[in-house]
This record gives C-alpha cells, structure tokens and sequence, in this order.
C-alpha cells in the first residue's frame, strides 16, 4: 500500500512543474535527505527522493535549516516557499490529510493545530489541485489563502 503511495506520488511528480530554481536546487521531490542523497536529478529517480524525504529527518531539516532546507524562520513567505518545494510530498500527506509536510507547513505558518491543517486541505485538495499541471505558485498561492481565511486554523504567521 505504501510503495503504491510511493509510485502514485511520484508520478505526480513528473506530470507538475516545478519552478527552476527549486528544481535545480532540490529536484521535485523537495528539500531534505532525499535532495542530498539523490541530488536533482530530472525523472524516475525523484520517486527514490520522496521515499529518503519520508524517514523523518526532512521535518527536522526544514524546522532547523538543515538537510539542504532553507529559509525556516516563518511566515508566508517561508510557508508558500515550503510549499512551492515540497509539492509532491505535499499533495500525498494532503489527500491523507496529515503527514510530516502538513505538520512542518502547520509550523512555519504559525497554525495552532497541525490536525485542523489537515483536514482543511484534505478537504480543499481539489481547489489547490484543480489539474495535474497547477504552476507551484498557484498551489502555494492557494494554499497561503487557506490557512489565512480558514480562522478556524488560528495560523498567526500568514496574516
């Protein structure tokens, strides 16, 4: 069941765009070990990204700055930027509703309940991806308007 989540998100992966310069930096698969040890290489390989970003350590890396994770400090800014990267992986723990990405973008937007966040792009996930080709900052932009109109989520970091 696992390695189907695995297969279908990377799939996912090689049917979006990403922007160049988070492509050239971490590769679709996103900030974290996966980027390190599997580098940015374009394709298939990105699927063996996302599996080495899910043992734990990317969570870490983005709230500490490591693991080739940058910007952490907060804020929307940090939040559609975390988005933006992390969309493949986003999207997987998004149609689950929880997952270390949910969790790591609840922190960087200041959200009160990691749970709530999930549930809330859960349900929101065809309005975030209206289409396999949905440009990153369209996702990041939809994404940063949830948690800013869903007060329900109290996600002070994102105005």
């Amino acid at each position: 069941m696992k390695l189907t989540h695995v297969a279908l998100a990377g799939l996912f992966a090689l049917s979006v765009s990403i922007p160049a310069t988070a492509e050239e930096k971490y590769g679709t698969a996103g900030c974290g070990l996966g980027s390190i040890v599997i580098g940015n290489d374009p394709g298939i390989v990105q699927i063996f990204a996302v599996t080495t970003n899910a043992t734990g350590i990317q969570t870490f890396g983005i709230t500490s700055g490591t693991s080739n994770c940058d910007d952490t400090a907060g804020g929307q800014t940090s939040a559609k930027a975390f988005v933006e990267t992390n969309r493949v992986a986003l999207s997987k723990d998004m149609a689950r509703g929880r997952g270390e990405t949910i969790a790591s973008l609840s922190q960087l937007a200041g959200c009160a309940d990691a749970a709530a966040v999930g549930r809330s792009l859960q349900k929101n996930f065809k309005r975030v991806f209206p289409k396999a080709g949905v440009r990153s900052s369209q996702v990041g932009d939809s994404v940063i308007t949830i948690l800013r109109t869903d007060k329900a989520l109290a996600c002070s970091a994102v105005g």
